[in-house]
């Protein structure tokens, strides 16, 4: 079982004047909790925390990482434990916490596994439809410029005619005209190499 390395004084000690003992109190909520009272916690704590993840995730590994990561974020979080004794109920809470992401996140993963596989065209299919994208490629370029731009951007770009008509400068009706038009003689050079 891992323990939780004090972390070396960063300050020097302060030698501590006439206090009373509430004033004392005050100053260790201020201080937070120690790394030796969360190094306690740890080793009083850590079995009921892993049967306490256990009754919420189904395999260990999962636990004990739980775990582990709820001690970690409560030691870079300790200044904020005013009162040491609160540091179970944090843990508690951290851990609890953390089951309900791991579950989040492993539903989420079957969710998307659990999508079937598009079915895949044959090789025929491909080259089929290519030789239809090629066609109308073909076609397309054969129409009026006009023809080709409007019919571009309605139904390739996915404009609608009112957006069509101001990014060309031209009327709502002239767009109407010119893509009727353009299907019309799509349609035309289409069965013609069919």
């Amino acid at each position: 079982m891992p323990v939780i390395a004090p972390m070396p004084a960063t300050r020097p000690a302060r030698v501590p004047a006439q206090t009373t003992s509430r004033e004392s109190a005050d100053e260790a909520m201020a201080a937070g909790t120690t790394v030796d009272h969360l190094t306690e916690t740890y080793r009083a704590h850590y079995r009921s925390l892993l049967g306490l993840a256990a009754l919420l995730l189904d395999d260990t590994a999962s636990c004990e990482d739980v775990v582990q990561e709820a001690f970690i974020r409560v030691h870079s979080a300790r200044s904020r434990v005013r009162e040491p004794e609160k540091t179970l109920a944090y843990l508690r809470q951290t851990v609890v916490n953390l089951s309900r992401s791991a579950l989040r996140r492993r539903i989420l993963g079957l969710k998307l596994l659990s999508k079937p596989m598009p079915d895949m065209a044959s090789a025929e299919e491909g080259a089929y439809d290519q030789l239809e994208r090629d066609a109308l490629i073909k076609a397309m370029r054969g129409l009026q410029r006009r023809q080709r731009e409007v019919l571009v951007l309605r139904y390739f770009a996915d404009m609608t005619e009112a957006q069509v008509a101001e990014t060309l400068g031209i009327s709502l009706g002239s767009v109407k005209a010119y893509g009727s038009r353009g299907i019309a003689a799509l349609r035309v050079a289409m069965e013609a190499t069919a």
